[in-house]
Parts: structure tokens; sequence; C-alpha cells
């Protein structure tokens, strides 16, 4: 039995909220049970200079939490001076999945940054992250079309993610804090609408896993996306 009661295969409820904030060009409030982050898309008509002629744009992204998105306050990472590690893979993570599914020449010469705020965090913080930014990315994307900006949509599909992980010997799909912090593996799938796989992170924290019990979290994984892709379409309607 997982300490939520939920079946191996039943996700949490998703709830995404669009137009959160006023000023952003795309937002929405993504929750996972009770993980709720903030994404926003912001556009700037520029890119990296290494970019700069090469007729292409760019997108990344950056993710921070909150002081009390915990049970106990952390301190902001601005005043130590420094992101962590930890802060800085998933910044990464965020802006390769999100490239994964746009075509930069498409986009033209500008940049347009995902910023991933977690205000209240139970597990799954990186995987909301990605799926939520996808949805401020649309909505971004669809106003650069709205104005002719943009003369081809250079989003070629959804991406979104989700957490799985073997719990008490089970392999559960949607891990919250209970689950994640006791759990003999665990794994994040980044996964594209239609089948392809962008990114997958697997660690086997308590106990080793075979091959067979990596192929059964995807096929979770697989579960968990199609009902993200569901409600980004019904987000983005």
């Amino acid at each position: 039995m997982r300490p939520s009661g939920r079946a191996p295969d039943e996700m949490r409820a998703i709830e995404i909220q669009t137009g959160f904030t006023k000023h952003a060009e795309g937002s929405c409030l993504i929750g996972f049970g009770d993980t709720r982050v903030l994404c926003t898309a912001s556009i700037e008509e520029r890119v990296p200079p290494w970019l700069r002629g090469k007729g292409s744009g760019w997108v990344t992204g950056e993710y921070s939490m909150l002081p009390r998105a915990t049970h106990t306050r952390g301190s902001r990472e601005a005043a130590r001076g420094k992101q962590s590690g930890r802060t800085q893979e998933i910044q990464r993570l965020i802006g390769r999945s999100l490239r994964a599914v746009c075509d930069l020449e498409k986009l033209g010469e500008r940049q347009i940054t995902l910023d991933c705020d977690v205000i209240q965090a139970d597990g799954g913080t990186r995987t909301a992250s990605i799926s939520g930014a996808w949805v401020a990315l649309r909505i971004a994307v669809n106003k650069l079309m709205e104005a002719g900006a943009l003369k081809e949509d250079p989003i070629t599909a959804k991406v979104a993610a989700i957490s799985c992980g073997i719990y008490q010997g089970n392999p559960v799909l949607d891990l919250d804090y209970n689950e994640d912090s006791s759990a003999d593996a665990d794994a994040n799938f980044v996964l594209i609408e239609g089948g392809q796989i962008a990114e997958v992170q697997a660690t086997a924290e308590g106990a080793t896993y075979d091959e067979e019990g990596l192929l059964r979290l995807l096929r979770l994984a697989n579960i968990g996306c199609d009902a993200i892709f569901a409600a980004q379409d019904k987000a983005t309607k």
C-alpha cells in the first residue's frame, strides 16, 4: 500500500492554471498533488553572444525553490552567493527538455527563458517544472504567432516529465515526498508526445533493479505523461 493510498499506476491530481501572472508572455501555476510550481516564459529579442547572426533562437530554463517550499525554511541561494549543484542540474534539464521540441531556426533570433519557481514541494518538482514550462512556452509562442512575429510554429510536439520509482519492491508512478525519500530506486522520465524519449534519469538508492524493472517504470511513465499531455492540451486550448 502506498502512503497516499493510490494505486501503483495512479497519478496525483494535475492542476494547471494559465495566465497566473500579469507581465510574462506565458505563465501557469502547475500542481501535482501538493507540489506547486509557478512557470513563466519571457521573450527577449536577442540571443546569447555565441548565437548572434546565425539565424537561430534559444530556449533556456531557470529553477529555484522558495525558502519555505519545504517543511523547514531553506536559505535563498542568492544570499549564499551561488547556486547549488542540484539547481544547476535541474536548470540544464529544463532547457534540454524544451529545446528537444523546438525548431530553433523557426524561432528566429530571439530567446525564451522559462523560469520555474517552486512555491510548495511534495516531490517531483523538476518534472512538474518541465511539464508546466511547456505550457508557458506554448502560450508565449502563440502570442508571437498571433502578432505575426513568427511565420511557422517552432514547437514540434508536447514534452512532459514524470517521476517513477520502486517503493517497497513495487514500481509506482508519480512519487510524492514520502515515497521519494524512502524509495529503493527512483527515475525521472522526460517524454515527447508520440513515443520519443528525451531524457531518463534513473538511480538505484536502496536496492538495484534489473532490465524488466526499468521497463516497468518506463511503462508507468508513459501512462503518466499521457495524462499530462491531455492536461497540457486542455490548458492551452
